[in-house]
């Protein structure tokens, strides 16, 4: 299994967190978690089934967008496969796709289904291009273009969705909307436009992200991990992380789980 990240240009940093790809020669099983980005996803090599309750299976897209989500999903290839990924900031989707980010909250939706006008061009592009560092200019190039066309500045509440993001977040809304000189309405408001989800459910799927990164590290109890990220307390932590991956954190945390296999 083979998974890398790289950042984008600067330019594009306001709107785009990362890139990423992954490859494996092997079959898989991908267990997707809640979080608060979309992202535009390419199958440039297989192409993986969803699996719903009771084994029942469906092809999955081979390029789209995965929304923004509070749910867990399961996918699985008997194959070798490649997946290219755009990891965009939630607030990009308006910008770049002229669809309003909560029209993808929990969705999975198929590139030529929304946009044949340039989609099928699109694909067609990054799933011919030679290597990695082709899609990545494919698809910054694609972007550019595609945010060229506003003009308007930028918003105090995309600002607000990065500081959640990569800031420790709190969940006091009232607070929130303070920081970012709006009234609590106004900020509600238009967190939903461009976040997909509440302020409320969005800081707390944030603050699971930031307990997933204590993976891999140095030896830590839960309780640790849950008082470092601002949880009330272990049980508060339990129920929000079985919520939002489908697994217990010890299983998680301790690797007894095929769902940390992709960072292993």
């Amino acid at each position: 299994m083979r998974y890398h990240s790289i950042p984008p240009s600067k330019k594009l940093s306001d709107f785009i967190r990362y890139f990423w790809v992954l490859e494996s020669e092997s079959p898989y099983t991908h267990h997707s978690m809640a979080d608060v980005c979309p992202e535009l996803l390419f199958h440039y090599r297989g192409r993986f089934d969803e699996i719903f309750e009771g084994g029942i299976t469906e092809k999955s897209f081979i390029s789209g967008i995965h929304g923004q989500c509070c749910q867990t999903r399961k996918f699985q290839i008997n194959r070798s496969f490649g997946i290219f990924g755009v990891y965009f900031y939630p607030h990009a989707i308006p910008l770049v796709f002229d669809v309003p980010t909560v029209e993808f909250t929990g969705e999975m939706v198929s590139l030529d289904t929304w946009s044949r006008n340039w989609g099928s061009m699109l694909e067609s592009r990054v799933m011919e291009a030679a290597n990695n560092a082709e899609r990545i200019k494919i698809l910054s190039d694609f972007v550019v273009g595609r945010l060229a066309r506003h003009h308007s500045p930028k918003r105090p509440v995309f600002q607000a969705i990065n500081d959640i993001i990569h800031c420790q977040p709190q969940t006091n809304v009232k607070q929130l909307a303070a920081n970012y000189c709006l009234s609590e309405r106004q900020f509600e408001r238009q967190f939903q436009q461009f976040a997909g989800m509440p302020p409320k459910l969005f800081c707390r799927i944030t603050r699971f992200h930031w307990a997933m990164s204590y993976y891999g590290g140095r030896k830590i109890k839960l309780t640790d991990i849950a008082a470092e990220c601002g949880y009330y307390d272990q049980s508060h932590f339990i129920h929000d992380f079985k919520r939002f991956s489908g697994c217990h954190p010890r299983q998680f945390f301790t690797g007894d789980t095929d769902a940390t296999s992709w960072r292993d």
